[in-house]
C-alpha cells in the first residue's frame, strides 16, 4: 500500500437538485441538519450564534454533533461563496474543500478531504474513518435532498451500524 494516498481524498455524487439548495444544505444549520448533523451551531467573528435560517461566511466558527456519537468537532469557515465553494477546517487540522457544479437537473458535489497527518492513529482515525464517513453522509444528502428520504440511524440502542 506504498503508493495509497493517506493525507487527502476525495469523493463526489450527482444530487438531481437545484445549486442553491444543496449549497445552502452545508451552509445553513436547519438544512445541515436534515442529511448530516444532529444539532449544528454556527458563529460569527464576535462569537454571537447565527440564526437557525442564516448561512455561514468565511470566518465564521461552527460546533457539529451526530446521532449516536459523544464527540462534539469544532472548527471555522475559510471559504464560504454563497454560491458554489465551501471550505471548512476538519478533524484538527484537515482541510474539508466542497465543490458544486450545476450539471443540468444534477449538482456534482465533490468533497476532498486534504491535509491528514499520516501517523498511524490519523491513517485509522481520520483517513479511513473519515472516507467511510463522508461517503454515506454524500449518499444520505442525495437521498434527503432527491426523495426525503434520512437513511441515518437515531436509535441509541443501534450503535455501531452502517448507517452512523
Amino acid at each position: 500500500m506504498k503508493s495509497f494516498n493517506w493525507a487527502s481524498f476525495t469523493r463526489k455524487i450527482a444530487v438531481k437538485a437545484k445549486l442553491a439548495d444543496i449549497y445552502d444544505a452545508w451552509a445553513n444549520p436547519a438544512e445541515i441538519e436534515k442529511w448530516f448533523l444532529s444539532k449544528a451551531n454556527y458563529y460569527d467573528a464576535n462569537r454571537h450564534r447565527l440564526n437557525r435560517s442564516e448561512n455561514f461566511e468565511k470566518g465564521h466558527t461552527y460546533e457539529w454533533s451526530w446521532f449516536n456519537h459523544d464527540i462534539v468537532e469544532n472548527g471555522s469557515i475559510k471559504l464560504a461563496n454563497g454560491k458554489d465553494r465551501i471550505q471548512f477546517s476538519f478533524a484538527g487540522s484537515c482541510l474539508v474543500d466542497v465543490k458544486l457544479t450545476q450539471q443540468k437537473e444534477y449538482v456534482i458535489v465533490e468533497l476532498s478531504q486534504k491535509n491528514i497527518p499520516t501517523d498511524e492513529d490519523s491513517k485509522e482515525n481520520i483517513r479511513l474513518n473519515c472516507d467511510s464517513g463522508w461517503s454515506f453522509y454524500l449518499v444520505n444528502l442525495k437521498s434527503v435532498y432527491e426523495g426525503g428520504l434520512d437513511l441515518r440511524n437515531k436509535v441509541a440502542a443501534h450503535k455501531g451500524m452502517l448507517n452512523g
